[in-house]
């Protein structure tokens, strides 16, 4: 088989029809995703990164549980879309739907914000464990 042969090959042509469209939709999602990050960072009652910075592992541990959270439903919701227009709305929308989520998970765990300011770590891992969990069943809804 000569590379003219190779080259022309359907399993060629299709990643080379497929790979820019993969790379455009990791784009779009990676966009919303950092997106979502700086925006919860802006929103949120203390200033994890201000924290982190101060060398606080709270702090790291909780924001490390938000871009995890907001992760896991933008995989899902890239793996379910067809098309870039399809990843923006349901992208928007899970963020959206995150954040307000994590921002319920915040006001029922009320002292939470102080005690990671703290830098108590069981704090941080609780709220890590609530906004993964609102991530998940927010991905199962997405798919069903």
């Amino acid at each position: 088989m000569d590379l003219s042969q190779i080259l022309s090959s359907a399993e060629v042509q299709a990643f080379a029809s497929g790979f820019p469209v993969t790379v455009v939709h990791l784009i779009v999602t990676l966009g919303l995703f950092a997106g979502a990050a700086i925006l919860y960072a802006l929103l949120t009652p203390w200033k994890e990164i201000a924290l982190i910075r101060d060398g606080n592992p709270a702090a790291a541990v909780a924001f490390s549980g938000v871009l995890i959270g907001l992760a896991i439903p933008l995989a899902v919701s890239l793996a379910a879309s067809t098309s870039v227009r399809d990843i923006a709305i349901w992208g928007v929308a899970t963020v959206v739907l995150q954040l307000l989520a994590f921002r319920v998970v915040d006001i029922l765990l009320t002292g939470l914000p102080q005690r990671i300011q703290d830098g108590e770590v069981s704090a941080a891992v609780l709220l890590v464990g609530a906004k993964l969990s609102t991530a998940l069943i927010l991905a199962a809804a997405l798919t069903g």
